[in-house]
């Protein structure tokens, strides 16, 4: 009799703790910041319609891609604005399997490769700059201009500002660079770090003076500046890995904790409606560097200057409370 006793205990206590874990997934929205500025913006957006529409409190967990995912899945986060799925090799059994929930796409527009500013192929008149490479149009065409890109550092030949160290991107641009011949007239540099890269390109844009390097959309220099993204081979995913084809684009998903989503089904209804581009978001990231704004006050900006997306987004009522929270 004891021990049934204690059995019927355990299971009340079992019960009561299910429930408890239910009731703060009902009023709490823990949101997973992976570390880059895109992910921390979207979390802002939806963090503030979590709030004023729903009445749910919000929190962020940080932490490398690895962490936060993880923790997707155990439940200690619940909600992932941007999942890069193809950094994450267990995402589609995991969607599969139910230990996820995929909500949507927030935008799979996303691209990466060389880049030079406009005014290295069409001038500025504005600026008093020519033309400094008028047929530039492909990685290709980098052969017939390594001058206009010269090194500083070694006159004879052109600079090509790679990706970071350690970036699976960085192995793929450096035979990208060896496929097309361009390690005979040019020197592939490694920039350092994300910071550093961004420091070179933006010194030579306001400098009016030539560059290229590889980047990435969407971020705050590329909504922020006029760059070109060079032409490549259409993508091949073989031929990619070799340096042979363009970067391909990237489903950015929406997803969540399964417990959440049962818990929080209309707050979930507006996830899977939630979308952007890669050009709206780099032009939210260009707002924060150029106002020295924080991402809360980027998604308040967002919202009044894309008020449309926030009808696509949300019901009547809901869309009422966002935007009176906005005023």
């Amino acid at each position: 009799m004891k021990t049934l006793t204690k059995r019927l205990t355990t299971l009340a206590l079992a019960l009561m703790m299910l429930m408890m874990l239910a009731g703060a997934q009902a009023n709490e929205a823990i949101f997973g910041d992976a570390g880059w500025d895109s992910m921390k913006f979207h979390n802002a957006v939806a963090m503030l319609v979590a709030q004023e529409a729903y009445g749910l409190s919000t929190s962020e967990i940080s932490g490398s891609t690895a962490i936060t995912y993880n923790a997707l899945k155990t439940g200690d986060i619940h909600v992932y604005t941007e999942t890069w799925t193809d950094n994450i090799a267990p995402y589609p059994e995991d969607v599969s399997a139910g230990k996820v929930i995929e909500l949507g796409v927030n935008y799979a527009d996303n691209i990466q490769g060389l880049y030079v500013p406009r005014y290295v192929i069409e001038g500025d008149e504005s600026r008093g700059i020519a033309p400094m490479a008028p047929d530039l149009k492909s990685v290709s065409d980098l052969k017939d201009y390594a001058l206009i890109f010269q090194d500083p550092e070694d006159p004879r030949k052109g600079r090509i500002y790679g990706a970071i160290s350690g970036w699976m991107i960085d192995d793929v641009m450096r035979k990208k660079v060896a496929y097309y011949g361009l390690d005979a007239m040019y020197n592939y540099m490694d920039p350092g770090s994300d910071p550093a890269l961004a420091a070179a390109i933006v010194g030579a844009y306001e400098k009016g003076e030539p560059i290229v390097a590889y980047y990435w959309e969407p971020a705050w220099i590329t909504g922020k500046y006029d760059l070109v993204l060079l032409e490549d081979a259409p993508y091949e995913p073989e031929a990619f890995l070799r340096g042979e084809t363009e970067c391909p684009s990237i489903p950015l998903t929406v997803a969540v904790n399964p417990g959440f989503y049962e818990a929080n089904p209309e707050f979930c209804e507006f996830l899977s409606n939630y979308y952007s581009s890669s050009a709206l978001t780099s032009q939210a990231l260009a707002y924060i560097s150029d106002n020295d704004a924080s991402y809360e006050e980027a998604a308040r900006w967002f919202l009044t200057a894309h008020d449309e997306m926030i009808d696509d987004w949300l019901a009547e009522d809901k869309a009422a409370l966002v935007r009176a929270a906005l005023q």
